[in-house]
């Protein structure tokens, strides 16, 4: 019989006992990298959201619609300020996006 030569382990390394590594893990279903955070385009909605719901504040405001509704609108507009708050500091942490 002829004698094959030992396989490679299938991450190529070895720990320091010689025995093989256990592959490193995966993110996602085909092995991608883990994605990290679009802060700019976050940032971009926030304020977005931050116009819209302000400006429609002030208008449920003036045309003396349902209190609830301009509550509702400036309460998504302090949630879109903190969310701001939120993307300043983790980019002046110098996170990427």
């Amino acid at each position: 019989m002829s004698e094959r030569p030992e396989q490679p382990s299938t991450s190529g390394r070895r720990s320091t006992s010689g025995q093989p590594r256990p592959p490193e893990p995966r993110y996602g279903l085909f092995g991608e990298a883990p994605t990290h955070s679009a802060l700019t385009l976050r940032a971009i909605l926030a304020v977005f959201g931050l116009l819209v719901c302000a400006g429609l504040a002030a208008w449920a405001v003036v045309v003396d619609a349902p209190t609830w509704m301009a509550v509702a609108l400036g309460v998504l507009a302090v949630v879109a300020v903190v969310d701001l708050v939120v993307i300043g500091r983790r980019k002046a942490r110098g996170e990427p996006g």
